[in-house]
């Protein structure tokens, strides 16, 4: 009796520090598993170099090849310009593309000063401001989602409706900050729900290598470009298609994660240089040899794939000639 009294007298006794000890090995063990499964060294494998940065404001216009830019989470910026910011609208809100227009690809806008510019084949030159805030503000149609537009005045309009010479009446319009965004997810639910996106067709930043397009080329009948994929980061110092198997990469402070493949459709035929559009190649050799796996039918149908979607998780600074990383765990 006198043992078993000493014993539980002990324990009253030390109860707290046997806690303490108790609590401190729960610690050791909660750090350690912390370690293996959250931080683990990370793993940096460079894989290629940025060859160029093309940021494309208007939407199916000319890219605009920059040297340095700001990579935000709805796409490049770079001073006045941000990617896929304008849209050619017809007078019912609905979306104009290459796809519609093949000549549309011909039309450069640039905006520096406050004052943007339209350029185009056997059209003069027309400047107008790039804030307008008295000018209506329109709804506008994108696939199947809604987002507004600041119109750019009736000069836009007219100078557009004369360039595509389609008996319609255009319009050009400005996404401004205030206004609602898209999000990704409602066009492809592969998509995180918080990704917001302007104009752009579903992702804020799409990569594409240049030995891929080299690799499609040696097997065409004429040589193709990386303008006629219209991407946002070019990279070089890769073998063909590496890129498909970059899931997180690091450029400079910028991180990106993969999210998928971008499937192409019929605005890959439109000549980048002529404005006239085939139908056929390269969307017909793409075909042949890059359709996803039969498992991925439901997400690409019978899109081909080449180059690759990403999204933003940590923003920063782009330059032409960083380094790009693989990163993994």
């Amino acid at each position: 009796m006198y043992f078993r009294e000493v014993l539980i007298n002990a324990f009253t006794e030390n109860r707290k520090a046997l806690l303490l000890a108790g609590g401190a090995g729960l610690t050791v063990v909660g750090l350690g598993l912390g370690y293996k499964y959250f931080l683990k060294p990370e793993k940096v494998v460079r894989v290629g170099v940025v060859s160029q940065l093309l940021i494309h404001p208007l939407k199916s216009g000319k890219a605009v090849s920059v040297a340095l830019a700001e990579c935000q989470q709805i796409g490049l910026k770079c001073g006045e310009l941000q990617d896929r910011h304008w849209l050619v609208i017809t007078e019912d809100g609905h979306f104009v593309t290459g796809r519609q227009e093949p000549r549309l690809v011909l039309v450069s806008l640039t905006s520096e000063g406050g004052q943007t510019c339209l350029n185009g084949p056997d059209m003069e030159e027309l400047r107008f401001p790039l804030l307008q805030p008295d000018n209506p503000v329109i709804d506008c149609r994108v696939f199947s989602t809604d987002i507004q537009g600041r119109d750019c005045g009736d000069e836009a309009s007219s100078w557009l409706t004369r360039y595509l010479g389609a008996g319609k009446t255009y319009r050009l319009v400005h996404f401004e900050p205030h206004m609602t965004h898209r999000r990704s997810a409602d066009s492809e639910p592969v998509f995180p729900r918080n990704e917001k996106i302007v104009y752009n067709d579903l992702g804020p930043i799409m990569l594409l290598s240049e030995s891929s397009v080299k690799d499609l080329s040696s097997r065409l009948e004429k040589e193709v470009t990386v303008a006629r994929f219209r991407p946002s980061i070019v990279v070089s110092d890769c073998d063909a298609f590496d890129e498909d198997s970059w899931e997180d990469i690091q450029i400079g402070n910028v991180r990106l994660h993969r999210v998928m493949a971008c499937g192409r459709c019929i605005s890959t035929t439109v000549d980048p240089e002529t404005g006239v559009i085939s139908r056929k190649q390269p969307l017909d050799t793409l075909k042949s040899y890059r359709m996803c796996d039969p498992s991925q039918k439901n997400i690409y149908k019978a899109a081909p794939l080449f180059g690759q979607m990403y999204i933003v998780s940590k923003t920063g600074v782009l330059q032409v000639g960083d380094v790009v990383y693989k990163t993994s765990h």
